[in-house]
């Protein structure tokens, strides 16, 4: 049963990773330069992604089919509250305030969006894909809110930096507020199919725009020197022991199998890469976080196929 579920299960990372590959590949080559990342991120991040949101919702989502819908914003703060216990009790064996900081940012945010996306779509039956699309979005309204508020305060660290409520209402955030509220108007259900079924379209570019996206990021990180040591922390606090604590609970708890996927799929995944873009624009020393990104990406190639077969495996048996 086990290496049954870790063969579908790696063959899903697998074609994921590939199309983060032709993205690694494009900018390795300078197909894709530096101003067209940007713009493939920009078009990602403010028009197919929220598109893609906006459709999942208003076709698929209803507060009678999903009554306790705000309980996934709060998943998503306990799961990073969760991740910042964990990486505080190895944080003391990493040296400097300002890394100290960067390396518990790595444990407590994950690739939250596009992977596990992209995961779903190879890994589930058409049925349960739309579901699992609508768990993920609002589980995404949660993440964005705290990494882009409380996640931007750890990797700015400094007294000047003042915070702006506008950092909060992103693109994928306004999109998923906008479509609630069209829901609960009724609204949602006037939209005629020729201006639907065209927004579709723009929105189904997503997944592999967004692992371009992710593959491009990753090729562009500088590794000059290696912090082993803190590396190796990183993996045995953010890909195992979250997963594995994560597991326990959902087997414990018998949670319903889409939420429990959803949980660990949320905890097995990398750190996120919109961490590099924060120390970027706060123009901080970047200690650890790229290298966290880059290693984490390229061992949850082995650790996510494990900890999903684990939990198709246990909850089968449950």
């Amino acid at each position: 049963m086990f290496f049954e579920s870790f063969k579908i299960a790696g063959l899903a990372v697998t074609q994921i990773f590939i199309l983060g590959a032709i993205g690694y590949f494009l900018v390795k080559k300078d197909i894709l330069g530096q101003s067209g990342l940007d713009s493939l991120s920009r078009l990602v991040v403010e028009i197919t992604l929220p598109v893609l949101i906006f459709c999942q919702l208003i076709k698929d989502f209803s507060f009678t089919l999903y009554p306790n819908w705000w309980v996934f914003p709060l998943v998503s703060i306990a799961i990073t509250i969760l991740g910042l216990t964990v990486g505080f009790f190895f944080s003391g064996f990493v040296k400097g305030q300002p890394a100290r900081m960067q390396f518990l940012s790595l444990i407590a945010f994950q690739n939250s969006g596009y992977l596990p996306l992209a995961l779903v779509a190879a890994l589930l039956p058409k049925g349960k894909i739309e579901p699992m699309f609508i768990y993920l979005f609002l589980f995404l309204l949660g993440f964005n809110l705290i990494v882009w508020s409380f996640g931007v305060y750890m990797l700015s660290f400094s007294r000047n930096n003042k915070f702006a409520l506008s950092s909060l209402f992103s693109p994928p955030v306004v999109a998923t507020l906008i479509s609630l509220i069209l829901v609960s108007l009724g609204i949602n259900k006037l939209i005629p199919d020729f201006i639907f079924m065209p927004l579709k379209s723009v929105g189904d570019c997503t997944l592999p725009l967004a692992m371009f996206v992710v593959g491009g990021c990753l090729a562009q990180i500088k590794l000059d020197k290696i912090d082993i040591k803190a590396i190796l922390l990183m993996f045995l606090a953010k890909l195992i022991i979250l997963p594995a604590l994560g597991l326990a609970l959902i087997i414990k708890f018998r949670l319903p199998d889409l939420i429990g996927l959803l949980i660990i799929m949320q905890l097995a995944m990398p750190p996120a890469t919109s961490l590099s873009v924060i120390i970027r624009n706060y123009n901080k020393e970047d200690l650890l976080i790229s290298q966290g990104v880059f290693w984490g990406h390229i061992l949850s190639i082995i650790s996510i196929p494990i900890f999903l077969s684990l939990y198709f495996t246990l909850s089968m048996i449950e």
